[in-house]
C-alpha cells in the first residue's frame, strides 16, 4: 500500500478510512489492476485494528468489485476506473420512461463525483429483498422508489419484511422517492407524490374545460403486474363527488368500448391512452371537442400528440433528491404537480 493512515481521533469510522486509502490510491494510480492489497491479518497487525474492522472495509470494496480475493493468494484490484467518492444505490420498481427521467436527472444533478447503480425490482418483494440483502452495506446513499404488489396484483407501499428491511439502513444515508406511505423509525428523507390529493387538485385547475363534458371516465387498471396506487382513484371520485362530475370507473380500454359524445377519459396506463386514441379517430370523433382524454404522467410523445396530461415534474424529483445528497440535508419535499392542458381537453 503506498499510501494508507489511520486517523485515532477521526470521526470517520477505522474502516471507511480503509476503504478511503485504498479508492485514493486507485484514483491517482498509485494502484492499478491486478496489484496485490495487504491481508486481512497485515492491515489489521500494521495499524492495530480488529481483524473484523478490516474485514469489514474489504466486504465493501469487494461489494462494489473493487477488489476480489483469490484463495489462498489474497486481495487483488479488479477495477481501476474512477471510483467516485460519493456511491448511490437506486432502486425503482419499474423500467418506464418518467422512471428513468428521474434517475436521469437524478444522476446529472449529481455530477461526475458520484457512482450510482440503478436496479429494477419490478414491485417484486422478494426481488427486493435479495438487493437489499446483497447491496445494504456496499453504498453511501440509498434511494429508494417504494412500490409493491399483492399476489393479487394489486398495490401496496411496502410489506412488513421491506420495512424491516429498509428500517435497517443509516436514516442518514436514505431517501425515499415517489411514494411516500411507508413509516420508518427516525428521520430520514423524501421526495415524494400525494396521489389523492395530486389528482384532485390538478382535475379542480382543469374544472372549467372539465364541465364542458357529460362524463368523467377513469381507466384504472385494478389489478396489474406493475399496479398503481389505489389513491388515485380515491382522488378522482372525491373531485367528481365534490364538483358534481358525474362519473365512471373503468378497468381497461376494449377494442369495442362505447364511446359517446361527451366522455371525458382518464388514461393510467400507455396502453389504454393508444387504444383509446385509435378508437377515437376510427369513428370520426373530434378530440378535444366531442371525446377528451387526459392522461397521467407526462411523457414528450404526449406533447408532441397533443394529449392533456396530469403529472408530477419528474426532472424536478430527481434533481431535488440528488440535492438533498449534496447538501446532506434531511427534509421531506413534496415534488409538484400540474395539469398541462393541450388539444386534447
Amino acid at each position: 500500500m503506498h499510501r494508507i493512515a489511520i486517523t485515532e481521533d477521526s470521526r470517520v469510522p477505522k474502516y471507511r478510512q480503509i476503504v478511503n486509502a485504498i479508492i485514493d490510491n486507485i484514483s491517482s494510480g498509485d494502484l492499478r489492476i491486478d496489484d496485490k492489497i495487504p491481508s486481512i491479518n497485515a492491515l489489521s497487525e500494521q495499524f492495530q485494528l480488529s481483524r473484523d474492522t478490516v474485514e469489514k472495509a474489504y466486504n465493501i470494496l469487494k461489494d462494489r468489485k473493487v477488489i476480489t480475493s483469490v484463495k489462498g493468494k489474497g486481495f487483488y484490484v479488479t477495477r481501476t476506473k474512477l471510483i467516485a467518492k460519493v456511491n448511490v444505490l437506486f432502486l425503482i420498481n419499474k423500467l418506464s420512461s418518467y422512471k428513468m427521467r428521474i434517475y436521469n436527472s437524478f444522476v446529472k444533478r449529481m455530477g461526475a463525483n458520484c457512482h450510482v447503480d440503478l436496479h429494477i425490482y419490478h414491485c417484486d418483494e422478494s426481488l427486493f429483498l435479495n438487493l437489499m440483502d446483497k447491496h445494504c452495506r456496499a453504498y453511501d446513499y440509498f434511494v429508494i422508489m417504494p412500490h409493491f404488489k399483492t399476489p393479487g396484483l394489486q398495490h401496496v407501499s411496502a410489506t412488513e419484511e421491506v420495512i424491516r428491511s429498509i428500517d435497517a439502513l443509516p436514516k442518514n444515508k436514505l431517501i425515499l422517492v415517489d411514494n411516500n406511505l411507508i413509516k420508518l423509525e427516525g428521520e430520514y428523507a423524501e421526495v415524494y407524490q400525494d396521489f389523492e390529493l395530486d389528482i384532485y387538485e390538478a382535475l379542480l385547475r382543469g374544472l372549467e374545460r372539465i364541465r364542458h363534458y357529460k362524463r368523467a371516465i377513469l381507466v384504472y387498471p385494478d389489478r396489474s403486474v406493475y399496479p398503481y396506487p389505489k389513491r388515485i382513484l380515491h382522488g378522482f371520485r372525491r373531485f367528481c363527488v365534490e364538483a358534481k362530475v358525474p362519473f365512471e370507473v373503468i378497468e381497461t380500454i376494449y377494442e369495442d368500448t362505447i364511446l359517446q359524445h361527451g366522455d371525458l377519459f382518464i388514461t393510467i396506463e400507455e396502453s389504454d391512452l393508444v387504444s383509446l386514441v385509435k378508437q377515437v379517430r376510427d369513428k370520426e370523433f373530434v378530440l378535444g371537442e366531442e371525446i377528451g382524454i387526459i392522461s397521467y404522467n407526462d411523457t414528450p410523445l404526449k406533447d408532441l400528440l397533443g394529449i392533456t396530461v396530469i403529472s408530477t415534474d419528474f426532472d424536478q424529483m430527481g434533481q431535488t433528491t440528488a440535492e438533498l445528497i449534496l447538501e446532506k440535508r434531511i427534509d421531506r419535499v413534496k415534488n409538484p404537480f400540474r395539469l398541462i392542458e393541450r388539444e386534447s381537453l
